[in-house]
């Protein structure tokens, strides 16, 4: 505890300080200090600096929270919940933070919360697949604009299009963020999903469903909305469940068909809220829209049972995104490379049709 935080204290006691089980207020010519678990102390104002002492915890917890931590509203309720202050009191909480710091996931991030003797807290950020990493086996990082270069690519350095896709590259940590500077880290990882997260919390998250987002939509969008609503309620859900589920998003879906009709599938168990559905979603509801503007047809193909189930397990494997995954020397996986070179070699024609059948049998594959 410092000379600065006595004298913030003393000023603050004029009006009484009532914060985290600990308060203080001017009384006569001293102040009294206490605690919920029972401690009290009066002072003369001379020695308002040695008694507080007797408090350090509860001072310098006091003083961080309301000088040193962001004063946004979300900002601030989302670092007290990364150190659970509303549910652990100031001693337990402070054990913690001095030793080895408290720890908490937030999507694929891993956020560390220490403290010094003074209050301060600093936040180390990594991502949740490195928590065993070794110093040399990650990159450090100090800026917080950082994080948006690394959300950019997954581990293939593929383009993520979905911030919040289970697809946070590995190998990097921010060691000593201040309070301002790990929130915006976390910003520029997961945009939005620390303000989503409180208003949610305060109950004032606006959430606009399906049908309210694709009537707002315009131009080559527009085409979202021509599903009629018997339709357009199955396929929404078909929409759900291939994007908006937790292995292909980390936050929960909140909106539904709309505010009168749920949906079927699950919304996900993610920390953070989705309030309406996406522009990827938008941008792939578009397209299906338009493939399910075609009619079915009935195609005979000649298969044995484990080339169908080849076929079967091709899709799921592009589906979950584990083809990646799959080993070259693992010809027992349907979804082998060389598996599926054998079976594009004996079922497929020279043009690429699979055992020979047109797709459009009148000849007009290529309108």
């Amino acid at each position: 505890m410092n000379e600065d935080q006595v004298e913030a204290l003393a000023e603050a006691a004029a009006d009484r300080v009532e914060f985290d089980g600990f308060a203080a207020a001017r009384e006569g010519e001293g102040y009294v200090l206490a605690t919920e678990e029972g401690s009290e102390t009066l002072v003369h104002e001379s020695d308002l600096g040695e008694a507080a002492a007797d408090y350090a915890d509860y001072v310098t917890n006091w003083y961080f929270w309301h000088a040193g931590a962001p004063q946004a509203e979300d900002r601030w309720a989302f670092l007290r919940w990364l150190e659970d202050a509303g549910e652990r009191p100031v001693p337990d909480r402070y054990d913690a933070l001095a030793g080895d710091g408290v720890t908490t996931a937030w999507g694929q991030l891993r956020v560390t919360v220490t403290a010094d003797a003074d209050g301060r807290r600093r936040y180390a950020l990594r991502h949740e697949d490195d928590a065993g990493a070794a110093d040399a086996e990650v990159t450090d990082y100090d800026d917080p604009l950082d994080a948006r270069e690394i959300a950019k690519h997954d581990d293939y350095d593929r383009y993520r299009p979905l911030k919040t896709a289970p697809t946070l590259r590995t190998g990097w940590r921010f060691p000593d963020l201040r309070p301002a500077a790990l929130v915006r880290a976390v910003d520029f990882l997961y945009p939005a999903s620390v303000a989503n997260w409180h208003r949610e919390r305060a109950g004032e998250l606006d959430v606009s469903h399906w049908r309210e987002t694709v009537e707002r939509q315009s131009g080559i969008y527009g085409v979202v909305e021509t599903w009629d609503r018997q339709e357009g309620y199955e396929h929404v859900n078909w929409v759900a469940e291939a994007c908006c589920v937790d292995s292909q998003c980390l936050k929960r879906r909140e909106w539904e068909y709309d505010a009168e009709t749920d949906l079927d599938v699950d919304g996900g168990d993610g920390e953070f809220p989705c309030r309406e559905p996406c522009s990827l979603v938008i941008a792939a509801a578009r397209q299906w829209t338009k493939l399910e503007g075609e009619q079915p047809r009935t195609y005979e193909f000649e298969l044995t049972p484990s080339e169908k189930e080849q076929v079967e397990d091709i899709i799921d494997a592009v589906a979950e995104g584990r083809t990646g995954d799959v080993r070259e020397g693992d010809v027992y996986d349907g979804a082998n490379r060389y598996r599926a070179r054998f079976l594009r070699a004996k079922r497929f024609d020279d043009e690429g049709t699979l055992c020979g059948v047109p797709t459009d049998p009148d000849g007009d594959d290529d309108e």
